[in-house]
């Protein structure tokens, strides 16, 4: 009965694709397109356990808040710290997606892009967060698998791709080829650990203590991994640590760099080791078609050009490389047979 009721409710939901990121959370709507690109904040009384705000408003508050607000981050490194924020969240956003239908209790299919090496622990716990928030059916896909198949990469082929994926908290290395991983890795460091570099060289160097939005300003305007042609500087203003007070200073672009350059070695330096790890045949593929970028780390300048340089394999940008997940969600919604080819196997739920 239960189960008819769904399906009856279902009719009446709009499927959703849902990339789940550690800083941004996108959701496509089948035939409306990208409907929701917000940060992965909540912000919550804590004195009345409210949700006041989600996404762009929350974001807001970061590092504004009194003591009794909390504007929290619910996923770190790509995965689930905060269940029940979580579980609020999506419910916020596929409420806010039926808002405008005649739906009074949504029950919509959903799939969700999440991290390489997910454990089946971190699984269970999206697949119980999406439920909670409203899902009928919950289908998970890697996001690196996602991206490619957003980026129109036919990856039931069998010529090998491959693909970084860096988002907020997690960088997704991996070689795909008919419809599988064949070599990957996954590591907890990405743009956030990159915002972190730069808040501790700005700390060590200056003595200013400068925020995270501050820092990724910072990295936005003029990060690079590679020297620019035409040098740039920003102002960046926080607390002087000695004085306490507030404090200016310019910081220029190789500055920026020099906070970046361990953070961006190490990714670099995984690319290359997921390429040795990689069978042969293979690498010759990977060697013709080159290397994809996506996720916001593909904004970096000359990103591209330097993991170029280190693995000596041609590297393009994607198309939009922040919206490739969703919108690789967004081509699995009207594809079942591909979707049950590459989705992670559920956890019980279906």
């Amino acid at each position: 009965m239960f189960r008819l009721f769904n399906s009856l409710l279902g009719k009446f939901s709009k499927d959703l694709g849902i990339d789940l990121g550690t800083a941004n959370t996108l959701v496509y709507v089948k035939e409306k397109g990208i409907t929701i690109n917000e940060p992965s904040v909540v912000a919550v009384n804590i004195r009345t356990d409210q949700i006041l705000a989600v996404g762009a408003e929350a974001s807001m508050m970061v590092g504004r808040t009194p003591a009794h607000i909390v504007a929290t981050k619910p996923l770190v490194d790509g995965v689930i710290s905060d269940f029940e924020v979580t579980e609020k969240m999506l419910k916020y956003f596929i409420d806010k997606v039926h808002r405008e239908s005649v739906t009074l209790l949504p029950r919509p299919r959903v799939i969700i892009g999440v991290p390489l090496d997910i454990t089946e622990v971190e699984q269970k716990a999206v697949e119980d967060a999406a439920i909670g928030a409203g899902a009928r059916e919950v289908y998970l896909i890697e996001q690196p698998v996602a991206a490619a198949i957003g980026a129109r990469i036919p990856v039931q082929a069998s010529e090998g791709h491959m693909v970084i994926d860096m988002g907020g908290g997690t960088t997704d290395i991996a070689v795909i080829s008919l419809g599988g991983i064949v070599a990957s890795k996954s590591l907890k460091i990405a743009g956030n650990e990159l915002n972190e570099d730069i808040i501790r060289y700005v700390r060590d160097y200056f003595n200013l203590l400068i925020g995270e939005r501050t820092a990724e300003q910072a990295k936005i305007k003029i990060g690079s991994a590679l020297p620019l042609l035409e040098p740039l500087a920003m102002k960046l203003r926080g607390r002087d640590l000695l004085t306490g007070l507030p404090k200016e200073i310019i910081v220029t672009d190789s500055q920026i760099r020099d906070a970046m350059s361990r953070t961006i070695y190490t990714i670099v330096d995984n690319i290359k080791t997921t390429i040795e790890h990689t069978p042969p045949e293979l690498v010759a593929d990977i060697y013709e078609q080159g290397l994809l970028l996506t996720g916001g780390g593909a904004l970096l300048y000359r990103f591209d050009e330097h993991i170029a340089e280190a693995t000596g394999v041609p590297v393009r940008i994607a198309e939009d490389p922040l919206t490739c997940v969703v919108r690789g969600t967004a081509l699995l919604l009207g594809d079942f047979d591909l979707l049950k080819t590459v989705m992670i196997p559920a956890t019980g739920h279906k």
